[in-house]
């Protein structure tokens, strides 16, 4: 979705504070609750809550399905996927 990418594409999402910070921007350009997010990513609003305040201890398999939720992707960069 246009509107994820537009909102996090830009920041280094190095930390877990940059990555609820952005994931929240995205939630409210798309004009959801974290009550509609938790339900279109099958996880509890406390997770949403805790993900948003940048919480170290998020299980990443629930980050993946909230990121899939606002309808984007994550990406590495700089990780040799290939095995060399």
């Amino acid at each position: 979705d246009r509107e994820f990418y537009e909102c996090v594409s830009m920041a280094a999402l190095s930390t877990t504070q940059t990555l609820g910070a952005a994931l929240r921007a995205a939630r409210k350009r798309m004009g959801l609750t974290q009550s509609e997010l938790a339900l279109a990513a099958g996880v509890g609003v406390r997770f949403v809550v805790e993900l948003e305040a940048g919480k170290p201890t998020v299980q990443l398999a629930q980050v993946l399905r909230v990121v899939e939720a606002l309808g984007g992707s994550l990406q590495l960069t700089g990780v040799d996927h290939d095995g060399h």
